[in-house]
């Protein structure tokens, strides 16, 4: 889907800057302006999308359908499923998450989506079962969806709501706003569209300084963070591997297919597979530059909380995938 933004970020910093791919600068800002590129496209369609969607489908009346009925833990899983097919990392999951809450889908839910999609997604998926078999592959994708599923439902109960951002607040103030004014007014789509224009505007002049902030954080560590500086602390006699590998994952940012060879590496090596996998884990779905977009979403009470939970399922995901392989 983003191949065009790739070849142009290759182009620029290969051709134009003369670079060479064996240069960190070179990897570090390659990385930059495929993801800035990326991330604000889906910035704005995501949210001219959901503004849109928002103007006909009250945020009011989808809350009060999933707190009327009881879909019994369904919602998570529908959620859940859904970060499955769509092939983002865990910094593009934002631009959906902010989306997702702005339309009135409950907080535990949106987070469901955001843990599993960057986790488990159909190029992961194909390049897992090349590298470990089916059966690993199979495990491994129920595993990631139960852990958004279960986190998500967490973190739902913690009713984290109050630990948003004012920024998310004005904005869910500013949803219901243009609702009523679609209303009373009964303005046809076109009509509808300047007062959508400007709200996306407004969130992404709020917004982007944060993604750009991010993204360069995660460039100079794609960059500059050698691929086998961790593996030292991954020993398998380690019986607190697995939560080391969890949280020295952190620093370190990439999507699960450009994590995947490297967790093929630490298995040879002779790294247990689970924590190999809560490695590759850690990397995916918690990273410092993820934390610095939720920045803008999230207090840092709620991005603590958030990450909390998260490490606390992959770990135990890896010491359980330690006991089954």
């Amino acid at each position: 889907m983003f191949d065009w933004i790739q070849n142009l970020a290759d182009w620029f910093v290969y051709d134009v800057l003369n670079l060479t791919k064996e240069q960190h600068l070179a990897e570090a800002l390659n990385f930059f302006i495929y993801d800035t590129t990326k991330i604000l496209i889906l910035l704005f369609v995501v949210i001219f999308f959901m503004g849109i969607v928002n103007s006909y489908f009250p945020v009011d009346k989808v809350k009060n359908y999933l707190s009327r009925n009881k879909l019994y833990g369904l919602e998570y899983l529908m959620a859940s499923l859904f970060g499955v097919v769509t092939p983002f990392c865990s910094c593009s999951s934002v631009p959906l998450f902010i989306g997702f809450v702005r339309g009135g889908i409950p907080l535990g839910v949106t987070f469901a989506f955001l843990i599993t999609s960057p986790l488990v997604n159909e190029v992961a998926i194909g390049l897992f079962i090349g590298l470990f078999g089916l059966k690993t592959t199979l495990i491994y994708v129920v595993n990631g969806v139960l852990l958004g599923s279960i986190s998500g439902i967490i973190l739902q109960k913690l009713k984290l709501e109050r630990f948003l951002t004012p920024w998310v607040k004005e904005i869910l103030e500013n949803a219901q706003r243009d609702q009523d004014i679609f209303k009373a007014e009964n303005k046809k789509f076109t009509a509808r569209l300047s007062i959508i224009w400007d709200e996306v505007v407004k969130i992404l002049k709020g917004i982007i300084p944060y993604v750009l902030v991010g993204i360069a954080i995660g460039g100079l560590m794609h960059g500059y963070i050698p691929e086998g500086f961790f593996e030292k602390y991954l020993d398998k006699n380690n019986l607190f591997a697995v939560p080391i590998a969890t949280i020295l994952a952190v620093p370190m940012y990439s999507n699960a297919s450009g994590i995947l060879p490297i967790v093929q590496v630490l298995v040879a090596k002779g790294i247990p597979l689970g924590t190999a996998i809560a490695f590759m884990m850690g990397v995916v779905g918690l990273s410092l530059p993820e934390a610095m977009l939720l920045k803008k979403v999230m207090t840092l009470k709620l991005i603590t909380i958030f990450f909390g939970v998260v490490t606390l399922c992959i770990i135990l995901s890896g010491y359980l995938f330690n006991l089954i392989l």
